[in-house]
């Protein structure tokens, strides 16, 4: 199947911040005709949007705002970062998962963040009473970029990202914990709550996804299972997502918390087969040339490596096939298994 998920979310993504920014703007001339002693209802100082956009005071009959705010933007920057992050990264993971599971891994990252968020801000309404927030327009793709974060830390940790023609080099690891310290940092000293909140919910819910419910396949030729549920690797544990200082302490909490989830069955423990199926999954490594940088020699390399390992990987599992066929001494029925596997698996791959 051609991957076209990503190009659906990016029109999406265009398309609701045009009718939102045209609807906004409009309120705005509308608010400004009004005379200076005019009698407009509270809820009328609040641009809110609520069939497309989360409000906490009115989404409730609007139940597909859960998953439409995510791909909302509320200005020009937020938009060329949200339309940047579908097209770049949506392509990459669709690529790798495949449409079905880049499909519910979106939902989840998508609808899950929105209705915490939509649920912790009628609480704060509730327990301060400002009607500020209840009103407030929660939307924004923040929880889908750090998703895609936590997404590319399981997939290519190691790849290193070169930022201003070599000025700048980090590696994808870090980037879930540095996206999560800014829009955290910015909420108390910008006013964003709701860009820190969704950051925050995008990050640990996409986590816990990966870690325990999405399927993945190990390589072709091994004598694991054919699909692995999450990922019990220990480099994907959650506190190797922050500086080494404070491993332990995020270490302690969280074993905290998953002792907590265990004991309320939510999750599985993890076998010792698991933990190393898991630890065997390949995780790339390669350097990346990005903004503003050349990127095309390295994007061409990159592009005849991963075909080279396709090719490799097809090549082990017909090889061993064919031997298996031989030995047997089986028909030439075996070949529809050979073709299916080797599909399935390099698409995964």
């Amino acid at each position: 199947m051609q991957a076209s998920a990503h190009r659906l979310l990016l029109l999406l993504a265009i398309i609701s911040s045009i009718i939102v920014g045209t609807l906004r703007y409009r309120a705005w001339m509308i608010r400004d005709s009004r005379p200076a002693d005019s009698d407009a209802p509270p809820e009328d100082e609040f641009f809110t949007v609520p069939w497309i956009t989360v409000v906490p005071a009115e989404s409730m009959v609007y139940p597909w705002t859960f998953f439409t705010s995510t791909f909302v933007e509320q200005n020009i920057f937020t938009l060329m970062l949200g339309l940047g992050t579908i097209f770049y990264g949506g392509r990459y993971l669709e690529r790798a998962w495949g449409t079905k599971e880049f499909v519910k891994f979106v939902l989840v990252v998508s609808v899950l963040p929105n209705v915490v968020a939509f649920v912790v801000y009628n609480v704060w309404f509730a327990l301060g009473g400002n009607v500020e927030r209840i009103f407030s327009t929660i939307c924004g793709g923040f929880a889908l970029q750090a998703g895609f974060l936590v997404a590319f830390k399981q997939l290519v940790p190691e790849h290193t990202v070169t930022i201003l023609k070599g000025v700048l080099k980090i590696r994808v690891k870090h980037f879930p914990a540095l996206f999560l310290f800014l829009n955290v940092l910015s909420g108390p000293i910008f006013g964003t709550d709701v860009s820190a909140i969704l950051t925050i919910l995008g990050f640990l819910i996409s986590w816990t996804y990966l870690r325990f419910y999405k399927r993945s396949y190990p390589d072709l030729g091994t004598n694991q299972a054919p699909s692995l549920k999450g990922d019990a690797s220990e480099i994907f544990a959650i506190a190797y997502f922050f500086p080494d200082p404070i491993h332990r302490p995020i270490a302690i909490i969280s074993n905290i918390i998953w002792n907590i989830m265990v004991a309320c069955r939510v999750c599985t423990p993890f076998s010792a087969a698991d933990i190393s199926a898991s630890n065997k999954q390949p995780r790339e490594s390669g350097d990346i040339s990005y903004i503003f940088g050349s990127s095309q020699s390295n994007r061409g390399g990159s592009g005849r490596a991963e075909a080279e390992r396709r090719r490799a990987l097809a090549l082990k599992a017909l090889d061993q096939q064919l031997h298996a066929a031989a030995s047997n001494k089986t028909a030439i029925t075996s070949g529809p298994n050979v073709l299916g596997e080797t599909s399935l698996d390099t698409r995964e791959a």
